[in-house]
């Protein structure tokens, strides 16, 4: 069953499970998650949950906006964010406007797909950028970094792996294990990293993939 929530990455710690191992888990903050649209194949062509997060000034939003959180009696939204859906038979779509989204809608042991903005690294040459090899470093060679042959003066130069700008681009994680959910806390815990710095903004949903163990 598809269901999502929205959070900030606070970082990464390392805890024991219940075989004594050490797991590595990043905690994701997802305090304040509420509920703003449900749309509809009737009103909108499709299914889906619009959900808002983290509280900002009302000085910092337009009319439109004050009127669109007015409806579902709460603040205006930092962030907001869409959560599809293809059955009518979904738990989230049952939420009312203006109701807050727990992290218990997940359970330990599900697997999900956390979805964020990478790391922005600026310029970037061939070599760091898409792992190329150097060329000789002895004296002499005229050639170290650079990103090698283009090809016929008249080449398809498109798709060929160039310098320039690293990071800073949507990706996605799949199939990541939720370890541990604190209601007390709004938080989730997630096995391994996910993308994106610290404090940066991610999207909770469940795994698209059906995942299975040993592979």
């Amino acid at each position: 069953m598809a269901k999502g929530i929205l959070g900030r990455k606070v970082g990464m710690t390392q805890i024991f499970n219940d075989k004594g191992h050490l797991v590595p888990v990043t905690i994701i903050d997802v305090a304040n998650n509420v509920v703003l649209q449900q749309k509809t194949l009737e009103t909108d062509g499709y299914l889906a949950t619009q959900i808002g997060f983290e509280d900002k000034r009302e000085t910092l939003s337009n009319k439109p906006e004050l009127g669109h959180v007015a409806k579902a009696n709460t603040a205006p939204k930092r962030f907001i964010k869409e959560i599809r859906f293809k059955q009518h038979e979904n738990e989230m779509l049952n939420l009312e406007v203006g109701s807050k989204i727990s992290p218990t809608i997940f359970n330990v042991g599900e697997y999900v797909d956390v979805t964020g903005t990478s790391k922005g690294k600026g310029f970037a040459g061939s070599i760091k950028r898409h792992n190329q090899k150097k060329g000789f470093a002895s004296h002499g060679s005229r050639y170290h970094r650079g990103p090698g042959s283009m090809g016929a003066v008249k080449g398809n130069l498109k798709g060929k792996n160039l310098p320039g700008q690293m990071g800073n681009v949507r990706r996605t994680v799949q199939n990541l294990e939720i370890v541990s959910v604190d209601e007390e806390r709004q938080v989730l815990l997630v096995r391994g990293s996910i993308p994106g710095p610290t404090k940066g903004l991610v999207m909770v949903r469940s795994a698209v993939k059906k995942h299975e163990k040993g592979k």
